[in-house]
């Protein structure tokens, strides 16, 4: 379709719209270089709220006629409604989502869609469709980390009683529940949420109206762009509004940081449903299996979810890199904002689900947690403790009698609890037969009721918590 005489966005020639000093088009190469709408087409959304916001304010301050308000709305709708049923013309030779709808707009109602663009300049215009898109993907993550949260505590609650070791080094240290487990993934994921909305608090200002870096000499209304496209309020300094793109980094900083959340949960999936470990099961739903080796189930899943975590690094890193040397207030370099944060919520948005899908999936071995939590002596601090509690030790005095009973047990080839009174007596005399009641896995997990441990008591106080605070 070509451009109508009075087309708002060709110069003579057919030159592009800011093309009033150029006098050739430019190369292929430039043109290749310089075109974003394959990727930019998706602010699509984003730019039409913000145009028929700027639009309503132009006619508001008297800037332009209610009728060409009226037909500028009118063309957007059906712009709107051209992009939803997939009929819309997406064109290079429009280089960006921008002009793409301000030329289809004048092609729909004429010179009246060269109003639209006054008192703005792309500049503020990309900077409010960005931030739009943004913020909503922040709170779109929220909630998917809520679901995810949901889905572990659904698990700890029914597991709460369920014993397995915990690690410190990936050596068993001491035994605990696997609620308490999954539980700490909850707060991980919590503190994650509170990133993402406070990222979204912060970045929601609207810098429509700062035009191209110095505000505009029209009696514009910033308050009412902003109120209209549900922001707080406008941006303070126009310089500001144009250049800066902190608030895409704060939202991939917490996206990478989520990301390493769900690579670390994602990397004991996989630990856990090794042989040597066998302490969880996925089923088909979240496994595969080799062309090869027909016993195999692999948890691909989870190690995709831990593999994405590499994108969400970088994309932070490629932002970062981009923004750290430009002076105020545009420049060009700033197209390349939007790749990154789009292929790393994307990436994000599939990793929540998997990680949500496996949690809800999982089904724990539960006598073989039990069996592997008293393994390498996990009960041994237990015994420093009881020594502390009943027989008054200083503890460094408690750990090194300690130390002796597990290497006597080891020598023997037995647990703590194996070790009988007179082997106990023989390295502490004082030692009673009260000791075995917390020699067991099952007798520590249970003892350690302080705030936040791994008691069962515990995990289903947190697990209310957080019921609560979800709801």
């Amino acid at each position: 379709m070509t451009a109508p005489p009075n087309d708002p966005t060709k110069a003579a020639g057919g030159q592009a719209m800011w093309g009033g000093r150029f006098t050739v088009k430019p190369g292929e190469v430039m043109q290749a270089i310089n075109v974003s709408i394959g990727f930019d087409k998706r602010l699509a959304a984003e730019d039409l709220a913000g145009s028929k916001a700027h639009a309503a304010m132009l006619k508001a301050v008297g800037v332009i006629s209610a009728d060409d308000e009226a037909a500028i709305q009118r063309g957007l709708s059906q712009i709107e409604a051209e992009i939803a049923e997939g009929t819309f013309p997406f064109r290079e030779e429009y280089e960006d989502i921008h002009m793409n709808v301000e030329a289809r707009l004048a092609e729909l109602i004429g010179p009246t869609a060269g109003r639209l663009h006054t008192a703005r300049s792309r500049n503020d215009q990309v900077a409010v469709d960005f931030r739009q898109w943004v913020r909503d993907a922040c709170a779109r993550t929220a909630g998917q980390l809520q679901d995810l949260q949901r889905a572990l505590l659904a698990q700890a609650e029914a597991y709460a009683d369920t014993l397995m070791p915990g690690f410190t080094h990936l050596q068993p240290a001491q035994p605990v529940t696997f609620g308490h487990h999954l539980m700490a993934y909850v707060e991980m994921f919590g503190r994650d949420a509170s990133r993402f909305a406070d990222a979204r608090a912060r970045m929601n200002e609207s810098p429509l109206g700062a035009a191209a870096l110095a505000g505009s000499p029209f009696p514009i209304d910033r308050h009412a762009t902003a109120r209209a496209l549900g922001f707080d309020r406008p941006t303070a300094n126009s310089l500001d509004s144009v250049s800066a793109r902190d608030f895409a980094l704060e939202a991939l900083a917490a996206a990478a940081i989520c990301a390493t959340h769900l690579s670390r949960l994602a990397e004991e999936i996989v630990i856990w449903m090794t042989p040597q470990f066998g302490f969880i099961r996925l089923t088909d739903a979240f496994t595969t299996g080799s062309s090869i080796m027909p016993q195999k189930k692999n948890p691909d899943a989870a190690e995709l979810v831990r593999a994405k975590a590499g994108r969400l690094l970088g994309a932070f890193t490629q932002l970062a890199v981009v923004m750290k040397g430009l002076p105020l207030a545009y420049s060009k370099d700033m197209q390349e904002d939007k790749v990154p944060t789009f292929e790393a919520f994307d990436a994000l948005d599939l990793s929540l689900a998997a990680m949500t899908g496996m949690v809800a999936d999982l089904t724990p071995d539960t006598e073989r947690m039990a069996q592997a939590a008293g393994a390498g002596f996990s009960t041994a601090t237990d015994l420093a403790d009881w020594l502390v509690r009943r027989l008054d030790f200083p503890f460094r005095q408690a750990h090194h009698i300690t130390g002796a009973a597990v290497k006597q047990a080891e020598t023997l080839g037995v647990d703590l609890a194996g070790l009988s009174l007179d082997q106990l007596q023989a390295i502490e005399p004082r030692i009673t037969a009260d000791v075995y009641e917390v020699l067991t896995p099952a007798a520590s997990a249970a003892s350690r009721t302080s705030y936040g441990g791994t008691a069962p008591s515990q995990v289903r106080a947190q697990v209310a918590r957080w019921k609560e605070q979800l709801a």
